[in-house]
């Protein structure tokens, strides 16, 4: 009897140990399950923070190529402005001397017009000798 009641407490207190074990065992599955998931969690929040972060950088990045290219655009635009303003400029002049230079012309024409029509005209001499004398080279005929 004695012996049967020992066998009893000693399978008792083994399934107790065992209940206990897997108490534990479940316990420790639990909570390393409840880490992975927090490391998981840790990780993609880290993950977004860092991406964000990146995407903000690309997002200035983008805004200071904006303007520099802006400021560079008008920049060219007004180098442009200076250029064609300089172009009109020498057209004007170009126009201004060619015009001068027109009036001047017409000037001296009239001028000339009016000088040779008040210019008497010289006789004409016979035999193509200017002022009727023979200059040059006496040619003979026989």
């Amino acid at each position: 009897m004695n012996i049967q009641l020992e066998k009893m407490k000693q399978n008792q207190e083994c399934e107790r140990r065992k209940r206990i074990a897997e108490e534990k065992h479940k316990e420790w599955v639990q909570k390393k399950r409840e880490e992975e998931r927090r490391e998981r969690k840790r990780k993609v929040s880290k993950e977004m923070a860092e991406k964000a972060t990146r995407e903000l950088e690309k997002m200035q990045l983008q805004e200071k190529a904006d303007i520099k290219y802006k400021e560079w655009l008008k920049k060219k635009r007004a180098e442009e402005a200076e250029k064609k303003k300089k172009e009109k400029e020498k057209e004007k002049e170009r126009e201004a001397e060619l015009q001068e230079k027109r009036t001047r012309s017409e000037k001296i024409f009239k001028e000339w017009l009016q000088n040779a029509r008040n210019k008497p005209q010289p006789a004409l001499n016979g035999y193509g000798f200017p002022h009727g004398k023979s200059t040059g080279l006496y040619v003979y005929y026989t």
